[in-house]
């Protein structure tokens, strides 16, 4: 069966978008994270958000570059979410006897928890979310979510004190 002539323009259109635009938007994401995979995974990301969009953005080019740019300020805004807990985690780790190396992990402790308890940890600790972003997004009052992050802490706490009492 043959696709009408229009579809094979905008497809055509589409192609030769990429071929003329990806490298230069790939070579443009890669100076501004530095790393070459991220670069091709923003660019990719920008593309597919254009491809969704194809026949109602005028224009394509400025469509890209905002969305990559947006991506990148993502991106960013993650990593230096990972930078504050790895301080806040090596601070922490300071003041704490060594870690046996039969630990548990912190993460799987996290991950092992209810999702009543995990979301807010994960939203507060692991976002960097005030508890007030984290009442909205979970639609729970300010309180609830409070409760709920001490609740958790409890919980982690018991679990690593069980686990520190088993090694000894």
């Amino acid at each position: 069966m043959k696709r009408p002539a229009r579809s094979r323009e905008r497809e055509r259109a589409a192609s030769d978008l990429f071929a003329a635009l990806y490298p230069r938007l790939a070579g443009w994401c890669r100076r501004l994270v530095d790393d070459d995979g991220t670069a091709h995974e923003i660019a990719s990301e920008a593309f597919t958000r254009l491809w969704a969009r194809w026949t109602s953005v005028a224009e394509p080019q400025g469509f890209l570059y905002v969305t990559a740019a947006n991506l990148v300020r993502d991106h960013w805004r993650k990593l230096e979410r990972e930078r504050r807990a790895v301080r806040r985690a090596t601070a922490e780790a300071a003041v704490r006897p060594p870690a046996e190396p039969d630990d548990p992990s912190v993460r799987l402790l996290v991950q092992s928890l209810p999702d009543r308890l995990r979301v807010p940890i994960m939203l507060h600790y692991y976002a960097d979310m005030p508890i007030r972003e984290v009442s909205v997004l979970t639609g729970r009052k300010e309180g609830t979510v409070k409760a709920d992050l001490h609740a958790a802490r409890e919980l982690l706490r018991a679990h690593l004190r069980r686990s520190l009492d088993h090694t000894r």
